[in-house]
């Protein structure tokens, strides 16, 4: 039985689907006006792991993910900075054009993690009728007003508010403030379409005059086009809990007179050495930079080793143990190659013994994954199963070649529910084999023609230890194989 931490509940409860075999799920998406840094990494990995889990465990997900391309402000207020058009500003390009290329390099980012795509990406800019579709409806039912041009959502319309937060309106996110703007009617009510000054250059007709619309209207208006009036999830980052998600509950539930979301789940946010990560102060590593040090799949063992709903802290000597167990399990994998391609005689005892301790990873993974997406126990119990199968390859070895090759494949499988591809990597090493013997056969011959026995003698036994058997021909030359 999956269970799940709803957010909204504080408790973890037993998932269910509003419609049988099928889960609609929102994930906030970026807001792309910079490149994407480890927070983002660490949200959207978690949440592709929650997919791929849903997924394997036979359910239809229809999964949405939001591009912000307009309206995101600096602050929580009304009146904070656009961030989009100060970048844009800042480097004297056109605000889509900014928009664009932050895009293309989230979604190649993303890729090189193997995060898979959503179903849909939509933008906020393609979706300006049904923001202010819904603006008009929350107008026409007492939940918001216009005033000066722009139309602010009425807290005290909505006795509600604050359940997902456990805050009143007029709270505050630390550092942040509610600006008191002429014409609200209570300084806690937000903005869901705001009147464009004469700067303003992403603008659109609306009944109101020409405007932008708010960031929170963005999400409700999107997710519901999609997904419908009700969620089965709607995921995010822990900083989104309020005051973004509290407003997306409040207009989407005073519009439509439904539950907005059966479950919300949020994930932790990362440190970077120790310290909250803050580009003012230079505490900061684009997703970009991390792969420029370290491996792709490195990176996504690193986060899925945490709970989703746990801090991350983003460190040099934490990252080095994770390449100790990611190389663990490397080599597990590849000790069983070396095996599958020797020859000798099979017993089913032994091959009973690897099918054994991989049915007993697989349980302890799969209850991991049930228990709010343990990822942390599930690779643990990867961990364990490699260990065990490297015992039976010392003990066995080749007697055991069946099971030992079903053992790897739940390896493989369950790993692949966490996006890690071991395989490929195998692959790319097995690539490279044939041009490396060469080189070093190519080595070993003129040692051989220069009478360097010695060190013709050490290269073969160095490559009998890794597991490579030469076989010097009477015709001249060397071949090579596996044990």
């Amino acid at each position: 039985m999956l269970r799940v931490y709803n957010s909204l509940t504080r408790e973890k409860e037993e998932f269910v689907p509003l419609r049988p075999g099928r889960v609609n799920m929102y994930v906030c998406g970026p807001t792309v006006y910079d490149s994407p840094h480890i927070g983002h990494a660490k949200a959207y990995v978690s949440f592709d792991v929650i997919v791929r889990t849903l997924r394997h465990r036979g359910l239809d997900v229809f999964y949405v993910q939001n591009i912000t391309d307009v309206g995101h402000l600096t602050d929580n207020s009304d009146e904070g900075e656009d961030k989009i058009l100060a970048r844009a500003e800042r480097d004297r390009v056109e605000p889509m054009e900014l928009v664009e290329k932050y895009t293309f390099e989230f979604f190649d980012t993303m890729d090189r993690l193997n995060v898979l795509r959503p179903n849909i990406s939509p933008r906020a800019s393609g979706h300006i009728p049904e923001i202010i579709e819904l603006c008009q409806e929350l107008i026409k039912s007492g939940h918001a007003y216009e005033s000066n041009g722009s139309v602010y959502f009425s807290v005290e319309s909505f006795p509600d508010y604050g359940k997902l937060s456990n805050r009143r309106a007029e709270d505050q996110e630390a550092g942040s403030r509610v600006a008191v703007i002429e014409g609200k009617r209570n300084p806690a009510d937000f903005a869901i379409w705001k009147l464009a000054d004469k700067g303003h250059i992403l603008r659109w007709n609306s009944p109101w005059g020409e405007g932008f619309p708010g960031w929170h209207i963005e999400c409700s208006a999107m997710s519901m086009k999609y997904l419908g009036q009700t969620l089965d999830i709607h995921g995010g980052g822990r900083d989104n809990i309020f005051p973004h998600h509290e407003d997306e509950i409040a207009q989407s539930e005073a519009a439509t007179g439904h539950p907005f979301v059966k479950y919300w789940m949020h994930n932790g946010m990362v440190t970077l050495n120790g310290q909250k990560m803050s580009k003012s102060t230079g505490n900061f590593v684009t997703v970009r930079q991390a792969l420029e040090q370290y491996p792709a799949q490195l990176l996504r063992f690193y986060i899925v080793s945490s709970h989703y709903r746990s801090s991350l802290d983003f460190s040099e000597d934490l990252l080095e143990d994770s390449r100790r167990g990611w190389t663990r399990i490397q080599n597990a994998l590849q000790a069983i190659d070396r095996v599958l391609v020797s020859e000798g005689p099979e017993e089913e005892a032994a091959s009973e013994d690897a099918r054994r301790i991989a049915a007993q990873a697989e349980a302890k993974f799969e209850a991991s994954l049930d228990d709010d997406f343990n990822t942390p126990n599930a690779v643990a119990a990867l961990f364990e199963l490699a260990g065990d199968t490297n015992r039976l390859v010392a003990g066995a070895g080749s007697r055991g070649r069946a099971g030992l090759a079903a053992a790897k494949e739940t390896m493989v499988r369950l790993s692949d529910v966490l996006g890690l591809t071991w395989e490929s990597e195998t692959r790319q090493a097995d690539d490279l084999l044939p041009g490396l013997m060469n080189l070093l056969l190519g080595i070993r011959q003129k040692a051989r023609e220069d009478r360097d026995w010695a060190l013709a003698d050490h290269l073969r036994d160095q490559l009998t230890e890794l597991g490579i058997v030469l076989e010097d021909r009477v015709e001249g030359g060397t071949s090579w194989r596996r044990k």
